[in-house]
C-alpha cells in the first residue's frame, strides 16, 4: 500500500517479488505519476498494479499488508484488513523482526537523521558492519535483509509513522534514542500532539530492562511525565553539556553538539570506547540537506537545509550560522505549526525571501518587506541579488514541500542544481 517515488517502496516491492510472493501494489497516484517508480521495479509476473485508487477487496484475501508511511489513521482499507485478521506491517519493524539484528533506533521531531547518520558513521569507523535504514532516502528496509548477516548492527532512523509500525508489531530496538519533541505533522494527527507523541513513544515502550533508552534533555520531562512508569530500559538523559568541550565537530551549531551527545551515549551503550567514538564524531561530514554547505560563490556561503520542515529546525540553522548577514529563503506548505518564535527572529536577518504555499500565505502579513516567488529559480536569483561578499544564503524552508515540489528531497535537489548552474 503506497509504492511512492522515494525508492523505499520500490526496493521493498522488488525484494518481496524476488522472494516469490504474489503481490498487489496499490497507490492513490496514477500510473503516469508513478511511471518512473514502475520502471525501476521492472517487469514481474508476480505483481499486479492497482493505481489511482485503493479497493476494499484487495485488503481481504492477502497474507500480509505492507503499508507505507502516512497512511491515514482512520483508513477504511487498513480497517478492512484488520477486520479480516490480516497482519498490517511496515518495512522497518518487519526488517527488525526478520533480521534479528542488534538494532539502534533513533526518533525525535528534530535531530533524528543527523543522530542516526552519526551513529552509522561511528560504528563503521569502529569496524562494525552497519545497515543504515528506516526513513533514509532511497533505502529499502526489506532489501537490506539480503545483506544482513549475524553480528551486523542495524541503525534505523524512525519517523512517527514507522514508530507507529513498531507499536502494531509490539517491538522496540535494543538501543532507542529520542532526540527532541516539538509539535509536528499536526495536519496528519488532527491537531492532537498527544497522538503524535504516543506513536513516537513506541520506540521504547516494548524495550526490556536490559535495553537502553537515550533521551535528549529537551524532551526528557515530556517523556517522563507521559510514560515514566512504562519506561523499563536503562534511561540516559543527555545534551551538549555532556559532550567533552575539546571534541570538535565538522558540522556547525549547538544543536549538532546536542545531537553528538546523543550519539555518544548510544555508542557507549553499544560498547564502544570514547576514543573510537570521538574519532567517528570528529570526522562526521554531515547529512545532505541538513545545514549542508554546498558552495561559496563570490564570497557568499550557500547552505541547503531543505529538511528543515518545522520552525524549530530553521531557528536552529539560523543560530548555528549567525543571523545579521543571512539571506533566508523559506516558505511552503502549512502543517498547522506555531510559527511565532521564528517570526519574532526574522527582523534580525538581512533579507527574507518566500516561496509560495499555504504556510507562506498564513504568515506573510507578519514578515515585513518579504518577497514571494512561485518558482525556486526566481527566489534563488533574488537571494543572489541581495547577498554580498561575507553574507550567507540559507535555504531553510520551515514548512513542508507539498505543491511546488514532489517532496523535501526534490526541493533540495532543485536548489543544489540551481546553485551549481550559477
Amino acid at each position: 500500500m503506497g509504492l511512492g517515488v522515494l525508492g523505499r517502496g520500490i526496493g521493498d516491492v522488488k525484494y518481496v517479488a524476488e522472494c516469490g510472493a504474489e503481490l498487489i501494489v496499490t497507490d492513490l497516484k496514477t500510473r503516469e505519476q508513478l511511471a518512473e517508480s514502475i520502471e525501476q521495479v521492472g517487469p514481474s509476473s508476480h505483481i499486479t498494479y492497482v493505481l489511482g485508487e485503493h479497493r476494499l477487496e484487495d485488503f481481504r484475501d492477502r497474507d500480509l499488508i505492507l503499508k507505507a508511511a502516512g497512511v491515514p489513521l482512520e483508513s477504511p482499507y487498513i480497517a478492512e484488513a484488520k477486520k479480516n485478521g490480516i497482519p498490517v506491517r511496515m518495512s522497518a519493524d518487519l526488517f527488525m523482526e526478520l533480521s534479528e539484528l542488534h538494532s539502534i533506533g533513533v526518533t525525535g521531531t528534530r535531530g533524528k537523521s543527523t543522530v542516526a547518520h552519526m551513529l552509522a558513521h561511528i560504528l563503521k569507523e569502529a569496524g562494525e558492519h552497519v545497515l543504515l535504514g528506516g526513513n533514509v532516502r532511497g533505502v529499502s528496509n526489506l532489501s537490506l535483509l539480503a545483506d544482513a548477516t549475524p553480528g551486523d548492527v542495524a541503525v534505523l532512523e524512525l519517523d512517527s509513522w514507522q514508530c507507529q509500525g513498531l507499536g502494531e508489531a509490539n517491538i522496540s530496538p535494543q538501543i532507542a534514542v529520542f532526540s527532541t519533541f516539538f509539535d509536528d505533522h499536526l495536519n496528519y494527527y488532527k491537531n492532537d500532539p498527544g497522538q503524535y507523541l504516543l506513536d513516537k513513544a513506541n520506540i521504547f515502550l516494548y524495550q526490556s530492562p536490559d535495553d537502553t533508552l537515550v533521551v535528549g534533555s529537551q524532551c526528557a520531562p515530556t517523556l517522563i511525565q507521559a510514560f515514566g512508569e512504562h519506561i523499563v530500559a536503562n534511561m540516559i538523559v543527555t545534551d551538549e553539556k555532556k559532550l567533552p568541550s575539546e571534541w570538535q565537530l565538522k558540522i556547525p551549531g549547538q544543536h549538532n553538539r546536542y545531537n553528538a551527545a546523543l550519539a555518544l551515549a548510544a555508542a557507549r551503550a553499544y560498547g564502544l570506547s570514547d576514543e573510537v567514538i570521538r574519532k567517528g564524531l570528529e570526522s562526521f561530514p554531515g547529512v545532505p540537506g541538513r545545514l549542508e554547505l554546498i558552495a561559496e560563490i563570490k564570497g557568499v556561503k550557500i547552505y541547503n537545509d531543505t529538511n528543515a520542515t518545522t520552525p524549530e529546525a530553521t531557528l536552529a540553522a539560523l543560530d548555528a550560522i549567525g543571523m545579521p548577514k543571512t539571506v533566508l529563503i523559506m516558505g511552503g506548505a502549512d502543517k498547522d505549526l506555531d510559527m511565532n518564535k521564528l517570526l519574532i527572529r526574522l527582523p534580525e536577518l538581512k533579507r527574507v525571501i518566500l516561496l509560495a504555499g499555504t504556510g507562506t500565505s498564513r504568515v506573510l502579513e507578519f514578515i515585513e518587506g518579504a518577497s514571494v516567488f512561485d518558482s525556486l529559480k526566481a527566489a534563488v536569483d533574488e537571494a543572489f541579488t541581495s547577498a554580498h561578499e561575507g553574507d550567507i544564503i540559507l535555504f531553510s524552508p520551515a514548512f513542508a514541500s507539498f505543491g511546488m515540489f514532489k517532496n523535501e528531497y526534490d526541493r533540495g535537489d532543485q536548489f543544489n542544481a540551481l546553485v551549481k548552474a550559477l
